[in-house]
């Protein structure tokens, strides 16, 4: 039993680069995925379902399939990993970048949704009424649209955080499972359960992700009653 708690220290690394690619997708997710969000759920024009199927592609797409497309875009040979490389010597793929990224690419679908489906819920009328005494369109957003789907920005971030900590195909494909560099907790555990022998270290690892994952959805639904209760106060 006392091995459960004994963490290695290729453990703790596992743990803290999860963590912490997790923490770069979300912070670099969310902007992109409220203007994102907000294009969709305001804006009509041709090729809008169009759009929205290629954004919600890696939603259905096995997650490998993504990886090796991000390889293709991102590798040492494609458009803008060769870029990367041959200008500036830096590789993006089997590196922590190719982490963040596959991280970023498979939960972006998640935090537009979720933001989208907040947007649309606000009162145009409000939006409409604040332009005619003269404010902005930017001054609308920040003050009117943004404040009353905040609730659907906090799920969003929080999505992503939690999104980021699971994922396994994507990474693997185009980041590899280099330990200490890009292998995340869910790498850790395919590692381990490939070895006999290492089933404790594989409980261990898995209670962490159960408990970080429960923690992030927990930390939502809060976050998102504390935000509807002031609303209604």
């Amino acid at each position: 039993m006392s091995e459960l708690f004994k963490y290695t220290a290729s453990e703790w690394s596992a743990i803290q680069l999860s963590l912490y690619v997790a923490l770069i997708c979300a912070v670099i997710t969310l902007p992109l995925a409220i203007v994102v969000g907000w294009f969709l759920a305001r804006k009509k024009f041709f090729g809008k379902s169009v759009l929205e199927g290629i954004i919600h592609l890696p939603l259905v797409l096995p997650p490998i399939t993504t990886g090796y497309l991000l390889l293709l875009v991102f590798g040492n040979r494609g458009v803008i990993g060769k870029f990367f490389y041959e200008t500036f010597g830096i590789q993006i793929a089997f590196s922590f970048y190719a982490a963040v990224i596959a991280a970023i690419f498979v939960s972006f679908p998640l935090v537009t949704r979720s933001i989208r489906l907040s947007i649309e819920l606000v009162d145009q009328k409000l939006e409409e009424a604040a332009r005619t005494l003269g404010a902005s369109n930017l001054r609308v957003f920040f003050t009117i649209t943004l404040p009353l789907a905040l609730p659907g920005v906090i799920s969003g971030f929080i999505l992503s955080f939690a999104r980021s900590l699971g994922e396994f195909g994507a990474t693997i494909s185009f980041a590899g499972n280099i330990e200490g560099k890009t292998q995340t907790l869910p790498l850790a555990i395919f590692s381990e359960m490939q070895v006999p022998g290492q089933e404790a270290s594989t409980m261990r690892l898995v209670v962490v992700s159960v408990i970080l994952s429960l923690l992030a959805m927990i930390a939502a639904e809060f976050l998102n009653k504390r935000v509807i209760k002031s609303k209604t106060a």
